[in-house]
């Protein structure tokens, strides 16, 4: 085994590859020296700990931040040079910029940038200028550029980011897959749930629908408490598990207002295992701007929940429209609460797109599918260096 070349996996927060690439790391340790790299050394040093592999810190930033970004690529390079790697794989828009740029000078022979959603677009003026300039040098620093969504592929190839040629998506899409046994309803029993309910407010027969993610305005977090605070039925809930983030992305004054406001919104701030929060929802709704691919969905679906998504990429490949949810535009607070209110009203559809929610996901993004998918496009690379 002495012989295993380096695999090296860049995010630029550790929680990212703790969450997104979870159980991946060490699947591919198996196979290669895998080092993962990330910021906040001492969260960092906790992953590697825990996951039992060797971490290295750079300081990455989420924000336009030149000079920290011009220490973190030098850091980067010099750890290249002396570490070696066979592969440097590349996650989230801060660590593929400055993963790449140092892969790129160093010489590392296979650079993979997986792109799991563009930030950017969002974004206008002489910023969204800025940032399509940056992501055309990190796919122009990748050999090879991983979409994470077939959408997702198509408005790379729409903006002109890279040649064509270099883009693919592996399986069917999804950086990770899921874990379908520990996202398992079937692991929570009803005392549990009833407790769960007890314990946050819930009575037994009011209708839960779930958000999990980060509480910001490109989530769609606006036009859903607009659209449930419309709703007329006194036995509605609306779970918000995630946390805010007031500096990057802030939701309107209204909306904190209507969330503090409004006795049946309860926001349980972020939750390490959302899985409880899952078992006691009757469906999911994520009204989502953008995403790559939306490990949310995923795991709501293996739970057995419908979901209400918007039509974007990842999001439309996940749901099938009237098989496993609902698919409604983007940024319309007023077909969120169309959706919100026929997934009460019709039980009987409802019930059926329960049914077939979790077999939609076992099928299609079982999670060591995806890891094979991974390893193999590794394994092909390789013939070719």
């Amino acid at each position: 085994m002495e012989n295993k070349k380096t695999l090296i996996r860049i995010t630029t927060v550790p929680i990212s590859l703790e969450k997104l690439l979870s159980g991946q790391l060490e699947f591919m340790s198996e196979f290669y020296n895998v080092i993962a790299v990330s910021s906040e050394k001492e969260n960092l040093e906790k992953l590697g700990k825990k996951i039992n592999l060797p971490v290295f810190p750079v300081n990455l930033t989420r924000q336009i931040t030149p000079i920290k970004d011009l220490s973190a690529l030098f850091r980067l390079f010099v750890f290249f040079k002396k570490s070696k790697p066979l592969i440097v794989h590349t996650h989230t828009p801060k660590a593929g910029t400055i993963g790449m740029i140092a892969a790129k000078l160093a010489g590392v022979p296979l650079r993979l940038h997986t792109v799991a959603g563009l930030p950017l677009l969002e974004t206008t003026g002489k910023k969204r200028k800025l940032l399509d300039f940056v992501e055309k040098i990190t796919y122009s620093c990748a050999n090879h550029v991983y979409p994470n969504s077939k959408g997702l592929k198509d408005i790379i190839i729409e903006n002109n980011y890279c040649n064509p040629k270099k883009l693919k998506v592996i399986a069917n899409g999804s950086s990770n897959g899921i874990d379908t046994s520990y996202f398992n309803p079937t692991l929570f029993s009803e005392n549990e749930k009833v407790d769960l309910k007890k314990k946050i407010g819930i009575n037994e027969d009011d209708f839960v629908f779930i958000f999990v993610g980060r509480l910001v305005k490109d989530k769609g977090i606006n036009e859903l408490i607009a659209a449930f605070s419309k709703l007329q039925y006194p036995k509605n809930k609306l779970l918000l598990v995630g946390d805010y983030e007031n500096e990057l992305d802030p939701l309107l004054p209204e909306t904190l207002e209507m969330i503090e406001s409004n006795k049946n919104i309860i926001s349980t701030g972020f939750q390490y295992d959302v899985r409880p929060y899952f078992a006691i929802s009757d469906a999911l709704v994520f009204p989502t701007y953008r995403e790559g691919f939306p490990n949310v969905v995923m795991q709501a679906g293996a739970m057995n929940l419908p979901c209400i998504v918007t039509d974007i990429n990842g999001c439309n490949e996940i749901i099938i429209e009237d098989k496993n949810g609902i698919i409604i535009p983007v940024k319309d607070e007023s077909a969120i609460f169309e959706a919100m209110k026929s997934f009460i009203s019709d039980s009987e559809k409802l019930q059926e797109m329960k049914e077939n929610a979790r077999q939609l996901i076992v099928s299609r993004y079982e999670q060591k599918i995806v890891w094979k998918a991974i390893f193999d496009e590794y394994k092909f690379l390789e013939k070719n260096v």
